[in-house]
This record gives structure tokens, C-alpha cells and sequence, in this order.
């Protein structure tokens, strides 16, 4: 009998996957033959040196970006062929940058993440919106222009918007999705564990998907279920984080020496790594 992926026997539903995905721009190809599969209820990290395809890859599964070749399914259903509101009911994005043109209120920046449900609102509407900022410690925020927070800040504001985007089930039945571009770039090391730590929870307890752009390889091996390394714009390594992410794997992906470090005192936990340039 021929051994089978966990993910055939997966509902549609609950997957987000690319299949031979190929883009290419005028002199260079940016991703080749790429395919990756995406799980709901698990948080899966995106890796790989600067250039490797990363927020390439990301672009495709937001429907930011079409692939040359191959394609885009969500819940089964190619990605092109979801209506945009739809879509944006299902699944929320927070892009590596983001420059917001008006003065618009942290407040209200997180209320934008409830657009999409405008039509067929929730009986808390309000509350959706404090209690997501909540989530992410900037209620305290509310009133103040979001162009005048610091970069973490901000960070933490687009993702409560995300939060508030997906709040809810979707009618449709399919799974919720938080599309992460590096969303811990801009964070201080307390507001970066908090950050995954709460993307983790959502996925754990609602089943929520999470794909995150990372290049903290500790962070990726502490809170992601899975990961999907990319190099020269090539899949080089997909599966559970701490089976792909080996020394052998990152002194050929990253160039880098990987010490694996003890949990403290003897505590069972993820694996960790202390790094070293190569002699």
C-alpha cells in the first residue's frame, strides 16, 4: 500500500494550497514549480534567506498576485474564482508594509476589518472591535491617528484589524485564514512572542489557518505546527517544523551553524538553536 499525506485525508474545507505555482517577471523567475499545502486549525511558517520567494509565495495565496503557472486553491475552489467580498470574508491579510493615506483613528482602521461583513453584520458588532484590540494590547490606542504610532504599533493595529476581519465562522462553512507578510518585523522580542502566541491560540482553539512570513527560525520552531522553506525560489523543505528544520537543513539553506539548546532546567519544550557562522 502506498503510504498517503495526512492532508488526503483532510477536508477541502479546511485547506489553502498552491500546486506547481510558477512566477516569473521580465529576466528572472521568482518561484518555480512551487507546491506547498496549508492546514487549518495549524500555524505554518513561511522560511528562507531574503530573496528566496517568500513574500512571493504569500502574494499568491492573498490573490495579490496571479501565478504564471500552476494554481491557487482555497477550500478546493481556485482562488480566481471567488468573488472578492467572499473571499474577504474568509480570510484576512496583514502585508509586510502598510501606508494608510488619511488620518484614520486606530479605532477606526480595526472597524475597516468589519467591512466586509457590513451586509450580514454580527449582533456585536461594536464589541467585535474592542474586544480585538484587546487582543492585541492597543485599546488603549483608539483614539489616537494610527500615522502617528511607531512602527510595533502599528503592526499590532493591522492585526487586530485581521483579528476583527475574521472574528466570526464563515457562513460558508470553510475554514477562517490569517495571511501573515513578516508580522513580527516591526515587534519588540515581548511583543513577538505575544503576537504568535495569540495567532497560535486562535489557531488551536477555532481552527483557524495561519501562514506567517518568519525569519526567526526559534520563533518558527516554538509556535508553528508546520513550515515551508524556500530557497532561489524553489520548495526545499515542507513538513512539521522541527522534523524540516534540522542543522543539516539550515547549514545548506541559511549558510549558518544550528547548536541545538536545551529546554531550560530539563523542561520538555520545542527545540532551540544557538548559530554560528561557519569556519
Amino acid at each position: 500500500m502506498n503510504a498517503r499525506s495526512l492532508t488526503d485525508f483532510l477536508p477541502l474545507a479546511d485547506m489553502l494550497e498552491v500546486a506547481d505555482v510558477g512566477v516569473e517577471v521580465p529576466g528572472r523567475s521568482l518561484l518555480q514549480t512551487a507546491s506547498a499545502q496549508f492546514i487549518a486549525g495549524q500555524v505554518t511558517a513561511v522560511l528562507g534567506p531574503n530573496g528566496a520567494g517568500k513574500s512571493t509565495l504569500m502574494s499568491l495565496l492573498t490573490g495579490q498576485r496571479q501565478p504564471s503557472s500552476g494554481h491557487v486553491r482555497l477550500a478546493g475552489k481556485a482562488l480566481p474564482a471567488y468573488a472578492p467580498a467572499e473571499l474577504a470574508r474568509m480570510r484576512a491579510c496583514v502585508a509586510q508594509e502598510t501606508h494608510v493615506a488619511f488620518e484614520f483613528t486606530v479605532r477606526e482602521v480595526v472597524e475597516l476589518g468589519r467591512y466586509p461583513h457590513r451586509r450580514h453584520p454580527g449582533c456585536n458588532e461594536a464589541g467585535i472591535v474592542t474586544q480585538a484590540m484587546q487582543a492585541t494590547a492597543v485599546e488603549h490606542l483608539q483614539h489616537r491617528a494610527l500615522n502617528t504610532l511607531s512602527g510595533g504599533e502599528k503592526a499590532r493595529v493591522h492585526l487586530a484589524r485581521a483579528l476583527a476581519q475574521v472574528w466570526e465562522p464563515s457562513e460558508s462553512l470553510a475554514a477562517r485564514w490569517l495571511l501573515l507578510d513578516e508580522p513580527t518585523a516591526a515587534l519588540d522580542l515581548h511583543h513577538q512572542h505575544s503576537m504568535l502566541q495569540l495567532v497560535r491560540a486562535w489557531a488551536t482553539s477555532q481552527g483557524v489557518g495561519v501562514v506567517a512570513v518568519l525569519h526567526d527560525l526559534n520563533l518558527a520552531l516554538r509556535y508553528s505546527d508546520r513550515c515551508v522553506v524556500l530557497q532561489h525560489g524553489r520548495v526545499v523543505g515542507s513538513g512539521a517544523t522541527a522534523e524540516v528544520l534540522t542543522p543539516l537543513c539550515i547549514e545548506k539553506v541559511w549558510g549558518m551553524v544550528a547548536h541545538a539548546v536545551a529546554p531550560h532546567d530539563g523542561e520538555p519544550g520545542p527545540r532551540q538553536y544557538l548559530f554560528e557562522a561557519p569556519v
